[in-house]
């Protein structure tokens, strides 16, 4: 199947962009991890930088990687705040129609936490809505930004979430919008939802605006399973439910197209603030390398993986300072080796 991912004698070929930040750090205990677990995977490295906007050589490299292998393991890639730099991810996203955004809020053992038994999964689109990119200064001094809605594009990422839900035995969809005020962008958004729902008549669905669920996700988490929304909305509600579990460090996250999958931290913080220390907490990143095998179908070593993670946080405690702990990035890494 030349769609699938590239596998030759039954080694996966993927491209690793280690990002920004602490990103070279945590790449680098992946591939150690994986060293040590003999995954058959071979990484294409690039080291893109959102700084950068002369790699563009790099970065055409690195989508054309990405075109290759159709599976991609990435950091985050810093985003300046200046004009006329549009930030690879959203390139990335548009580029390759990389649509779905999924982030997996569940508490992990061992780590101290506001709630426990919270599990929902939040899946953001990737391609529209705020992000479209288009905005202008129609007179100095004011400036216009619109903010792109479409059928069809919801209804896709609908389809995605209700599927989700039957794949993964979830009960219930949660649609986020703000449709009291922006009838007619969230109108669209909610009421095409509502319509793909009653194509799943075994889910539950029900909505909610968006400023009311991020109160009842810091109150009630447990009411959510699987949360719909547009792109804004995903990003501010997926950091607020790594702040549930805690912290960044531990959220893993996905995203997906008809033809690639791209595997990154579910709520994304370059950590420029502690780049090079050694702190970094890997975790997340691991993790989103366990979802990257499963999506690989490399279950047994995807277990492996996630078994040895969880025992070093809950059993030996092996903690770095974002979750309260001083052990580095490279005890961390270690530790995950010694539990495979």
């Amino acid at each position: 199947d030349t769609k699938g991912p590239k596998c030759y004698g039954g080694t996966y070929t993927v491209t690793l962009i280690p990002g920004d930040g602490i990103g070279q750090e945590t790449a680098t205990s992946v591939k150690s991890v994986f060293k040590a677990a003999k995954v058959p995977v071979e990484f294409e490295q690039f080291d893109l930088s959102g700084f950068t906007s002369e790699s563009d050589n790099l970065m055409q490299e690195a989508l054309s990687s990405l075109r290759r292998n159709k599976v991609g393991l990435k950091g985050i890639l810093y985003t300046p705040i200046r004009k006329g730099h549009s930030s690879f991810n959203v390139a990335m996203r548009k580029e390759l129609d990389i649509y779905a955004s999924v982030a997996h809020c569940k508490n992990v053992e061992g780590i101290d936490a506001r709630h426990k038994d919270v599990d929902f999964v939040i899946i953001r689109e990737n391609t529209e809505g705020e992000y479209s990119g288009l905005e202008h200064q129609s007179f100095p001094g004011v400036v216009e930004s619109l903010k792109i809605i479409t059928q069809s594009k919801t209804e896709r990422i609908a389809r995605y979430a209700f599927d989700y839900a039957l794949r993964n035995n979830r009960k219930k969809v949660t649609i986020v919008h703000k449709a009291n005020i922006m009838k007619l962008a969230d109108g669209l958004f909610l009421n095409t939802c509502r319509a793909v729902a009653k194509e799943y008549p075994t889910i539950q669905y029900n909505d909610m605006i968006v400023d009311n669920t991020a109160m009842q996700l810091v109150s009630k988490p447990h009411q959510f399973d699987v949360m719909v929304m547009p792109n804004l909305y995903g990003s501010i509600v997926s950091n607020i439910g790594a702040g549930l579990i805690g912290g960044p460090g531990i959220v893993p996250g996905a995203n997906y197209g008809r033809e690639f999958a791209i595997f990154e931290p579910g709520s994304r913080h370059v950590a420029k603030d502690i780049q090079g220390r050694n702190t970094a907490n890997p975790s997340s990143l691991i993790l989103s390398s366990v979802m990257m095998l499963r999506h690989l179908q490399l279950n047994e070593h995807a277990d492996q993986i996630e078994r040895a993670v969880n025992k070093t946080l809950s059993v030996d405690g092996v903690k770095t300072p974002d979750l309260g702990g001083n052990s580095s990035t490279t005890d961390f890494t270690k530790a995950v080796i010694r539990n495979l």
